[in-house]
């Protein structure tokens, strides 16, 4: 495993900033052991200043994130959010070969709960308005774009551009998986859950790198958009190197 590279100022202003989170980075601090976090980079590179993020990103999944630079810029960000004000587009590298050029996955997300099917208590899933086990779920609308697929002889994987309409947790990831093309690399909603729990036991083992292929899942926010001050602004995060590489295997 590489090591992880430094997050990327994309945009630095009076209000706000936009960085780059790379993979393998926490957004907030977790545990008080000091682990490395997006908001702990922020406060030694601007120490002394107010930075909150405006929005966070899982450990593996890399790309824009909104920095508020005072509590004002942070008001009214968080008020931006919560009218859904604040567009996010996300790339994924999946597997197989998405037939479809655009869809939408309309199914609800709620947790599965702990079972012989399901090892990993944080897991989500697709469930059933009247589950029988009388799980809760919560509506989740996710729509899909496919923007390339690799060749008829070489290993099925498909790019596509996303957009989330609802936030449920790790919803783009379920529906993707629930559509029969899980995130390359995703421990969790992959071939095999329990690979979760062998990684978090031994680490990144060659059984790893041989069923997931990739050792983050290949899930990056690609554009950020916003109304502010009487215009849109978008941000855009290139892709990182792990994803470049697997996109270059592809037919546009």
């Amino acid at each position: 495993m590489t090591t992880t590279p430094e997050p990327a100022i994309l945009a630095q202003e009076r209000d706000f900033l936009v960085v780059a989170k790379p993979t393998d980075l926490i957004s907030h601090p977790t545990r008080p052991d000091g682990q490395p976090s997006l908001l702990g980079w922020l406060r030694e590179k601007f120490p002394g200043e107010f930075v909150a993020l405006a929005n966070r990103l899982d450990r593996e999944t890399s790309g824009t994130v909104l920095v508020a630079r005072s509590p004002e810029a942070a008001s009214r960000l968080g008020s931006l959010t919560m009218r859904r004000q604040v567009g996010k587009l996300y790339l994924a590298l999946v597997s197989g070969r998405v037939e479809a050029e655009h869809g939408v996955i309309d199914a609800p997300i709620g947790r599965l709960g702990i079972s012989a099917e399901n090892p990993i208590w944080l897991r989500q899933g697709v469930l059933a308005a009247d589950d029988p086990q009388g799980r809760k779920s919560a509506p989740a609308r996710t729509e899909f774009w496919r923007v390339a697929v690799s060749g008829p002889d070489a290993r099925p994987l498909s790019l596509l551009r996303l957009q989330a309409h609802t936030g449920r947790l790790h919803q783009l990831r379920v529906h993707l998986a629930h559509l029969g093309h899980p995130v390359i690399g995703d421990k969790i909603y992959g071939p095999d859950p329990n690979l979760y729990l062998k990684f978090i036991a031994e680490g990144w083992t060659p059984e790893h790198e041989r069923v997931l292929g990739l050792p983050r899942h290949a899930l990056h926010a690609h554009e950020l958009s916003f109304p502010w001050d009487g215009a849109v602004r978008t941000f855009t995060a290139p892709l990182p190197e792990d994803m470049r590489a697997l996109v270059a295997q592809l037919e546009i």
